[in-house]
């Protein structure tokens, strides 16, 4: 056992465990005061419904050796079975199976919380429970055997077919983690519907340091996840690192410049909104291009991500925190982009594209990964949100929607004005409570 890999995957589990509940203050903030702590909890419970699952079945499903044509793991390792004392690896650099389980498991909890996003507002919050046993049963832990799980070097176990048959290259998570959780999000938004009053009434975000807040810390985890899942702490751990780094700033100044020339001026919500693009595009592309290549990501990302945002209007779906403008166009970015930017000489097990010599070869194997995923996911998450719809129903009532889900489905709230309103009699200050709580009016 290597003690400075395990360590260094270890903390990377820790640090990608932090980005839901960043994710959670991401979101969060985005939506109105009433609907903030259902947002919180559709987050948050993902951490303990996912977490046993994956104990159950879903790292066996996930990583088990194949059971059939690369789409699903074997059920031999369920109960986290014949892991204990066992490591993994390659020679000098093998660490412990449970510490690889538990780093995978933090992206299969944060991948459906990621679904959340689209559907904020309106959601029962036990419809969504059982929502997200079946969606990371039939439709994230098979998908992340097909890109994560390959094949042994002695042929003792085998993975997932675009991993090992297709070789389209995802090192962290485009395809598995954010294609996935997009086209999922596209679908339940169109399932569920629209808000009540979307799009005429305006729908600010309640809380908006909350949301640059919930960026940070998703930055902040984004480098165990992306250099985390090196599984060493060495030059490949490294490069991906610095390109995470040099992309996520690259999408930030790439958002504020579109909305400078858009809309005439840069917002907070632009930068955070940036920022979480950029990461997402250089996920699948972290260890596979050169840092010339992830700013060129990064940029491309943060402009196509910032336009797309204003796909929903035009085509009428309510995509409430804009899952598929920044999470499915910015993986499909990413992933698309390693075709051209990827190259050997930061990764000899990459691939050359088209601007290192490797013509359209790869770039194919990249499309095959991205669209795969995406209709595989859309496609069984539209079937299982109308099942869902048509059974128990999925979202809440209108006078729940209008007058507030937090107390319908939580019976709290997140702010208590009462004593605030009782000082402000007092010193002349009820309307700061007011602008406090509903963040930016702009």
């Amino acid at each position: 056992m290597n003690t400075g890999d395990t360590a260094w995957v270890l903390a990377s589990a820790a640090l990608v465990m932090l980005m839901t509940p960043g994710l959670a203050f991401f979101y969060g903030g985005m939506v109105r005061s009433k609907s903030v702590l259902n947002m919180l909890m559709l987050n948050f419970i993902a951490l303990a419904v996912v977490t046993v699952l994956w104990m159950l079945y879903g790292y066996s499903e996930a990583f088990g050796n194949d059971a059939f044509a690369g789409l699903v793991g074997n059920f031999d390792n369920s109960g986290l079975a014949g892991t204990v004392g066992q490591l993994t690896g390659p020679k000098d650099h093998q660490i412990p199976v449970l510490a690889f389980a538990m780093f995978q498991l933090m992206f299969a909890v944060i991948t459906p919380a990621l679904i959340s996003g689209a559907i904020a507002d309106r959601t029962k919050f036990w419809s969504w429970v059982i929502f997200l046993v079946v969606w990371v049963t039939v439709v994230y832990f098979p998908v992340a055997h097909w890109v994560f799980a390959f094949d042994a070097p002695d042929g003792s176990t085998l993975g997932g077919w675009l991993a090992n048959r297709i070789k389209a290259l995802d090192f962290a998570g485009g395809t598995a983690v954010h294609i996935n959780a997009g086209a999922a999000g596209l679908a339940l938004a169109l399932v569920l519907g629209r808000r009540k009053g979307w799009p005429k009434e305006p729908m600010r975000p309640h809380n908006v340091p909350f949301v640059l807040l919930g960026a940070s810390l998703l930055w902040f985890g984004w480098y165990g996840f992306n250099a985390g899942s090196a599984l060493a702490a060495g030059d490949l751990a490294s490069v991906a690192f610095t390109t995470t780094t040099v992309a996520t700033a690259a999408a930030v100044l790439g958002w504020l410049i579109t909305e400078q020339f858009r809309d005439g001026k840069p917002t907070t919500l632009g930068a955070a909104s940036g920022a979480v693009a950029g990461l997402v595009a250089i996920t699948p592309a972290c260890a596979f291009v050169s840092p010339l290549g992830a700013a060129a990501i990064g940029l491309i990302a943060g402009v196509l991500c910032a336009l797309a945002v204003g796909l929903k209007f035009r085509l009428g779906f309510d995509d409430s925190l804009d899952v598929v403008g920044v999470h499915l166009v910015g993986g499909l970015v990413g992933t698309l982009l390693i075709g051209f930017f990827g190259t050997t000489s930061v990764n000899s097990g990459g691939a050359d594209g088209l601007f290192y010599g490797g013509g359209f070869t790869q770039l194919g194997k990249q499309a095959i990964g991205a669209f795969s995923v995406l209709g595989y996911s859309f496609v069984i998450t539209f079937i299982l949100g109308w099942i869902i719809k048509k059974t128990i129903g999925f979202r809440v009532d209108t006078e729940a929607e209008v007058t507030g889900i937090d107390e319908s489905e939580h019976a709290e709230t997140a702010y208590e004005l009462g004593g605030i309103v009782g000082a402000g009699r007092g010193v002349g200050n009820v309307s700061g409570a007011s602008t406090v709580l509903e963040g930016s009016k702009s």
